[in-house]
């Protein structure tokens, strides 16, 4: 083979799908090419083929438009160009034109029938949208895991027996037998074939046999009405991290409007025995900070243990935010034992990953408190003890002191409800520099302890002032643009040249914030309340602000980059390292590369459409 048909067979190898076919097949490939060189400002695909091909685009670049003219999607080396081979994908056929100066390699169709015909791996690719290889490549890494445990068993089946019941009106002494003959330790209460209730050994003890009351009161005296229920086929995980959040033991399954029993987190315990939700039990019990930062210290041998089950980035998330929500609320309890009842009625809003719920173990903090209007200048001491007793109890749990001092103990981020009306006012109309950069934090609250639900008049100001203003809005979206992918232009990944993290790129600011940003433009655009980034996604399209398509593609590629950064951190962890968010990309299989450079070209085209739609050049 000469020189020149070995630079393309290398080439070829060196780039999906073509790197699914075998040696064999990769050496007479090239033979069966042509080469087209096409000027800056053609119509792409050229419209003089004589034949229909499948483009290889080998240098150069593409722009590709859909039917009125948007811009969809940019092409590299290394990309499939639109193509008639593909009459039953639509999309791959939208009207292109070369941007640069470009060179294609031309499959015949007849040709790659071919391939697709003897080469199953190699067919897959052009069976599947990116967002269909995304979502099968999140598949596999589900279905890497031990293949047991909460991630693939449905409620449903965690149930050990039939429902117990009994009515509002039957004795506390008559309810607890039956649960005694049923050793149970919970009873639904239904009212005729509404669930009314439910009651539990700790409803027994403490609001029955403590309080004083009689057992031959009816049992509605002391059950909970108000009750948080799961579906039958919600996964076990979830429900896990349903309670988790909640700080409840128990949940009732229901199928429709059926109830079918109670599932416990002992039921939950048979089935994976190390869980967060064990961790938050144990926070509740703590007695001081050094005991938080000891419960704290297993933080990571949970996400190493999600991540061998198969968990995604959204699942860890979930879990190891709701134990830094349980650890920080419990700081604030001890803080509240020390320093006595607080003068006013107070918020303590986390910021940042913890308030999207997207945590890895031991991010740092970003914190602030939201007090009520009427304290006085003197309250300040107790607020600032308070904020100093859990930003250091925090330090100590590895959740590091924020390097933007974007914490409570700041008198900046520690201010009655009027002012934090002005701060975000002043934001959203004249957004600075500071405000923008502020905005990753701020526009991202959740509260984590708020009595008399202070946060919720906040956030409706903030929501309706965000929602109205499209100049801030579009100096939010170009702020969403500074993030790139790490992609260059040819499709290859732009890596760290030199120091420590030589030939890595930085997953977390290059990958993930990228869609976090986006996601944020789209809900302050639409005055939605989420923080959750998914939940952001998923309401935004439903809002309209977003397509339903655009919406799960960037659900897709969060997921997927979310997942590789857990994996690549808890191998870190359990080599004993800093888990850190350089990732090489000698560490991923080819078919990871190829998934990755997937996502990050979905993003780019994300970004190209948020900046149109709202000219942020204008803005930069």
């Amino acid at each position: 083979m000469d020189v020149e048909l070995i630079e393309i067979r290398d080439f070829l190898a060196s780039h999906a799908p073509f790197d699914r076919l075998p040696e064999e097949t990769l050496e007479h490939l090239p033979k069966r090419l042509s080469v087209r060189y096409l000027r800056r400002g053609s119509a792409f695909p050229p419209t003089d083929d004589d034949s229909p091909c499948l483009y290889i685009l080998r240098r150069g670049a593409v722009e590709v438009r859909d039917d009125e003219g948007n811009l969809v999607g940019k092409l590299a080396e290394g990309d499939l160009c639109p193509s008639p081979c593909h009459p039953d994908q639509p999309q791959m056929q939208m009207p292109g034109q070369t941007s640069e100066d470009t060179l294609v390699y031309l499959l015949p169709c007849e040709t790659l029938a071919q391939l697709r015909s003897k080469h199953a791996e190699f067919a897959e690719h052009f069976e599947q949208s990116v967002s269909g290889r995304l979502r099968k490549a999140l598949a596999n890494i589900k279905e890497s895991g031990d293949g047991t445990g909460l991630m693939t068993v449905q409620v449903r089946d965690l149930l050990g027996r039939e429902l117990v019941s009994t009515t509002p009106d039957t004795s506390i002494e008559a309810a607890a037998k039956i649960m005694s003959d049923a050793r149970c330790s919970s009873l639904i209460i239904m009212a005729a074939d509404r669930l009314a209730g439910m009651i539990t050994d700790r409803d027994l003890r403490n609001r029955c046999l403590a309080a004083g009351l009689s057992p031959t009161e009816p049992v509605r005296a002391i059950m909970t009405e108000k009750l948080h229920t799961v579906q039958a086929d919600t996964l076990g995980f979830e429900a896990l991290i349903r309670m988790t959040r909640l700080n409840v033991h128990h949940l009732p399954v229901i199928d429709g409007s059926r109830v079918l029993g109670v599932v416990s987190t002992s039921d939950l315990v048979r089935v994976q025995s190390a869980n967060a939700i064990y961790l938050v039990g144990d926070v509740s019990k703590a007695g001081s900070a050094e005991t938080l930062a000891d419960i704290s210290g297993k933080l990571p041998e949970l996400q190493i243990q999600l991540v061998a089950s198969g968990a995604t980035a959204d699942q860890i998330g979930q879990a190891v935010s709701a134990v830094t929500d349980a650890i920080t609320l419990r700081l604030l309890q001890l803080a509240e034992e020390t320093l006595g009842p607080p003068p006013v009625p107070y918020c303590w809003m986390a910021g940042g990953s913890q308030a999207r719920r997207e945590q890895s173990s031991h991010s740092d903090q970003d914190n602030a408190l939201l007090i009520a209007d009427h304290m006085k200048p003197e309250d300040d001491a107790y607020f600032a003890a308070l904020a100093r007793m859990v930003n250091d109890g925090l330090n100590a749990c590895g959740y590091i002191y924020c390097p933007g001092d974007v914490m409570a103990s700041n008198p900046k981020w520690r201010k009655p409800l009027n002012i934090w009306t002005k701060y975000f006012n002043t934001w959203i109309k004249r957004p600075e520099p500071m405000a923008l950069m502020l905005s990753s934090v701020f526009f991202d609250l959740r509260p984590i302890c708020d009595t008399e639900g202070l946060f919720g008049e906040l956030q409706e100001r903030v929501l309706n002032l965000s929602k109205a203003d499209r100049i801030f809005v579009a100096y939010m979206a170009a702020n969403a643009l500074k993030h790139r992918p790490p992609l260059g232009f040819f499709r290859k990944f732009v890596l760290i040249h030199g120091g420590d993290h030589n030939h890595t790129f930085d997953i977390k600011h290059r990958g993930i914030v990228p869609i976090v940003d986006l996601a944020r433009v789209y809900a302050l655009s639409s005055g939605l309340a989420e923080t959750n980034t998914l939940e952001r996604l998923k309401a935004a399209a439903e809002a309209g602000a977003l397509s339903k398509d655009g919406a799960a593609n960037l659900v897709d590629a969060a997921e997927l980059i979310g997942t590789l950064r857990m994996r690549h951190q808890a191998r870190q962890l359990r080599r004993g390292e800093q888990a850190d968010n350089f990732l090489s990309p000698d560490d991923l299989s080819p078919l990871e590369r190829g998934h990755l450079k997937d996502a990050f070209s979905l993003i780019n085209t994300m970004q190209e459409s948020l900046g149109q739609r709202y000219q942020a050049g204008r803005f930069v």
